[in-house]
C-alpha cells in the first residue's frame, strides 16, 4: 500500500486548520506525526481516514482517489481521540458488535487480545465501569483486531500501564515487519524515537520538517 497527500488544505468556517500538505506513506514503515494541540496533527490524521474530506488537494491511497474511487481507506484500523464505546455492554460484547460489521474476525481472536492487555473477556462489568486506561487498551483492540493494512492511532499509549505500552510497541514493530503502514501521534518523543521510521513536526496545519 501506499498513500500520497498531495498539496492539501482544509478550511472550515474560513479558519484553516491544514495547509498546503504534501507527504507520502508507504507499506512496510512506521510514521510519526509530531505537534502540539491545535497543530493540526488530528485532523491530518482524520482526513487521511477519509473521515474530512478536503478544501483543496487530495488523498491518493494505491493511485486511487479518496472520496472519488472509494469513501475510506480499505483494511483500515483506526483510534482517534477518546475510544468511545456503548456503556452498558461489556467489553467483549463492543468488540463482538463491532466486529459483526466487516465479519473478518472471530470471538476467540478478540479474546486473545483482550487477555494480552489484561482485560477478562468474560467479566461482568460494563464499560461504563471502564477506567481511562481500560476504555484505551479496548480502543486499541478494536483497532487491531481485523489485522487491518493502516493502522491510524492517535496518542495510543495515552493512559497505558508499562506493559501495555511493551505489548503495543511490539505489535506496531510486528505490523512493519509485515508490510504494514502504521500512522501514529505521540506527546512522548521516547514513543517517536523508540518507533517510527520517520516522523514530521506538524505546526499551524502545515509540515514544517521531516
Amino acid at each position: 500500500m501506499r498513500i500520497m497527500i498531495n498539496d492539501l488544505s482544509k478550511k472550515i468556517s474560513g479558519i484553516t486548520i491544514l495547509e498546503h500538505i504534501t507527504i507520502g506513506f508507504e507499506s512496510g514503515k512506521i510514521y510519526g506525526i509530531v505537534g502540539n494541540n491545535g497543530s493540526g496533527k488530528t485532523m491530518l490524521l482524520r482526513t487521511i481516514a477519509g473521515l474530512i474530506i478536503p478544501t483543496k488537494g487530495s488523498v491518493l491511497i494505491d493511485n486511487k482517489v479518496l472520496h472519488k474511487d472509494y469513501s475510506f481507506p480499505p483494511s483500515m484500523g483506526i483510534l482517534i481521540e477518546k475510544p468511545m464505546f456503548l456503556n452498558h455492554l461489556t467489553g467483549l460484547d463492543n468488540l463482538k458488535l463491532l466486529a459483526e460489521i466487516k465479519g473478518v474476525t472471530s470471538a476467540n481472536k478478540i479474546k486473545e487480545y483482550m487477555q494480552l492487555f489484561d482485560l477478562n473477556p468474560m467479566a461482568k462489568p460494563k464499560v461504563g465501569k471502564y477506567s481511562l486506561g481500560m476504555k484505551q487498551k479496548l480502543g486499541i483492540i478494536q483497532a487491531i483486531m481485523e489485522d487491518p493494512e493502516l493502522l491510524i492511532l492517535d496518542e495510543p499509549f495515552n493512559a497505558l500501564d508499562d506493559k501495555s505500552v511493551v505489548i503495543l510497541r511490539n505489535i506496531l514493530r510486528d505490523y512493519r515487519e509485515q508490510g504494514k503502514i502504521i500512522i501514529l501521534t505521540s506527546h512522548n518523543q521516547d514513543d517517536i524515537n523508540a518507533l517510527c521510521d520517520y516522523s514530521y513536526n506538524i505546526e499551524n496545519g502545515s509540515i514544517l520538517r521531516d
